[in-house]
């Protein structure tokens, strides 16, 4: 597979995308829903942005805001910008964001069974994708769709090209998704939950896939996931959500060796350790706030088991603030938090020129 055809990226950072302040609404019979609220990040060359958090937190709606399939009219992009390449998506039609889609940023969705067309077989799937975006003949794009197959190691994949989804595991499933978003050679691969439906052994074999190919074709990569280990095993820098908002902000070496908003460490004392004498693991207490609800301070202050009897974190919220070099947090009760400076994380990319406004 040949390498990326333009990965020139923001001038500002060096990221090849940036998100700023990104705000994502949905009406509902019930009242307006922010299922992303105020985001802010990037995703530097070459490199692995990991978005963390529960199912509900907004990390999906993200992804699916950037590349333009918020589903309308319920739901739309009411603020912010998403630069790709310093070029503003948000306000694009459908016909010009149809021309970002796979040529510029594919996506990889967590279920690979729902995603493939269960009527046509893989490779008519991926020809269509590739004719699509490639000015090639139905015998060129063939061609190249068995060579992706190849590349990401499903054996013999001319058969394969024939064969329908249902006839293959979930692991090739997951296999042939790659296959398909890689096909147009795309700068960014945004990969939603691609390993929570496959056993563990095949997670690894997807994961070292992906940073095999992120290595050979030069590609950036937002990853969405809640599994910590998963983050731990791929990503440069982590964006923490709760309650469609980032709480903490830094990179992977960072966020692992000291984690400072009470959600991410409540996060971390809930994974289970090898030598541990537990019976029970730790959890979160509470639940995630409706999001019809939300509460008027600090949204995880209901669960905290710091603020949560602390008058300013139930009544005024946080801002994200860089409490540290290169650490974002929002949290009244974070060491430095009051003095820290409320600097823009959009323009943080590790080994970029970041800047502060």
């Amino acid at each position: 597979m040949t390498g990326n055809k333009d990965n020139t990226g923001d001038g500002r950072t060096g990221a090849l995308l940036r998100v700023e302040d990104l705000r994502t609404h949905f009406r509902t019979a019930d009242g307006v829903v922010k299922a992303v609220d105020g985001v802010s990040f990037s995703v530097g060359m070459r490199q692995t942005f990991a978005l963390v958090g529960e199912s509900g937190c907004g990390k999906s709606v993200t992804a699916y805001s950037i590349i333009g399939l918020v589903e309308r009219p319920a739901g739309r992009v009411v603020g912010g910008r998403i630069l790709m390449a310093g070029k503003d998506l948000v306000g694009l039609s459908e016909r010009q964001m149809q021309q970002v889609r796979g040529r510029d940023i594919s996506m990889i969705f967590q279920e690979p069974m729902t995603s493939l067309n269960p009527v046509f077989t893989c490779g008519n799937q991926i020809v269509e994708a590739i004719r699509l975006h490639r000015p090639v003949s139905a015998g060129h794009a063939r061609e190249l769709a068995i060579e992706m197959l190849d590349r990401v190691g499903i054996p013999e994949p001319a058969q394969r090209l024939e064969e329908y989804p249902h006839q293959l595991s979930g692991g090739m499933r997951q296999r042939v998704m790659i296959a398909m978003a890689l096909s147009c050679n795309p700068r960014l691969l945004i990969a939603d939950e691609p390993t929570t439906a496959l056993d563990v052994t095949i997670q690894a074999q997807i994961l070292d896939l992906m940073k095999d190919i992120q290595k050979s074709a030069g590609l950036s990569i937002l990853l969405i996931t809640h599994d910590l280990a998963v983050v731990a095993e791929t990503a440069d820098v982590v964006g923490v959500m709760y309650a469609s908002k980032i709480v903490e902000l830094t990179d992977v070496v960072n966020l692992y060796a000291k984690p400072l908003h009470p959600y991410t460490q409540g996060l971390f004392r809930s994974l289970p350790r090898l030598g541990q004498a537990k019976n029970r693991l730790d959890t979160i207490p509470g639940t995630v706030p409706d999001p019809l609800a939300l509460p008027a301070g600090c949204r995880f202050c209901p669960r905290c088991n710091v603020g949560r009897d602390l008058s300013r974190c139930r009544t005024q919220e946080p801002p994200l603030r860089e409490v540290a070099p290169k650490h974002w947090v929002a949290c009244w009760e974070s060491p430095g938090h009051e003095a820290a400076p409320e600097t823009d994380p959009s323009l943080f990319v590790p080994g970029g020129h970041e800047e502060k406004k």
